[in-house]
């Protein structure tokens, strides 16, 4: 199974992907997290993703892209894969078709969580994240065990700036604009499929299962 996650920011999407990666048992990728991964190893991608984050500049396709290919192609992703956070563009959906299409491979679905603007403001203002591993929580639907502290590696949780209310609407706005065209690029495929991003995780899980077990079975049969 070979899919992509996305939505707006706070649609839930990095907590349904780590549920269906657990179920079909394969891995996910978040892009953020592969990018701060390289940067904390200093690896030669991460060196370069780091000069560029450095200048305040954003990085561009072109990284975006070596960073996924090069995990994509790592043995455990020959089972199938989660992409969560990528592709953001057109160029990042291209050079993702063109690469499964070298690996004999292709995309099974693209799945949009379609979410309110009320809704993602709730779910965002209550992140927390861990500015050390990179874990993700949330005061109401995911605390950590003890609370304001990672679970993984113990550091003192945050709230990320660009999770306050006030910044939220904008935030959401360019989200928007930027992804009009891959929600267009994946229709004409017949690969894009809305879900409610709205609903409770448990709701949405039994949505996704189904969407997934007809996909796998047309696969099979």
């Amino acid at each position: 199974m070979r899919l992509i996650l996305f939505g707006p920011p706070g649609a839930g999407k990095g907590t349904h992907a780590r549920v269906l990666a657990e179920t079909w048992q394969v891995p996910h990728w978040a892009t953020g997290d592969i990018l701060r991964r390289h940067i904390r190893e200093g690896t030669e991608l991460g060196k370069r993703a780091k000069a560029v984050l450095a200048k305040g500049e954003l990085v561009s396709d072109a990284l975006v892209n070596e960073l996924m290919i090069d995990q994509m192609s790592e043995p455990d992703g020959k089972r199938g894969f989660i992409l969560d956070g990528y592709p953001r563009t057109v160029g990042q959906a291209d050079a993702l078709e063109n690469f499964l299409k070298r690996q004999n491979e292709k995309l099974d679905v693209a799945l949009y969580f379609k979410t309110s603007v009320e809704v993602i403001v709730d779910r965002l203002s209550g992140r927390r994240s861990c500015p050390q591993c990179g874990a993700n929580y949330h005061v109401r639907n995911i605390p950590p065990r003890v609370e304001g502290v990672c679970d993984r590696c113990q550091s003192k949780l945050v709230e990320r700036a660009d999770d306050r209310p006030e910044t939220v609407r904008h935030r959401l706005e360019v989200y928007e604009k930027e992804t009009s065209p891959l929600l267009d690029y994946y229709r004409r495929r017949g690969l894009l499929k809305e879900v409610p991003g709205d609903l409770d995780v448990a709701e949405l899980q039994v949505k996704l299962r189904k969407i997934l077990a007809g996909l796998a079975k047309q696969t099979t049969g």
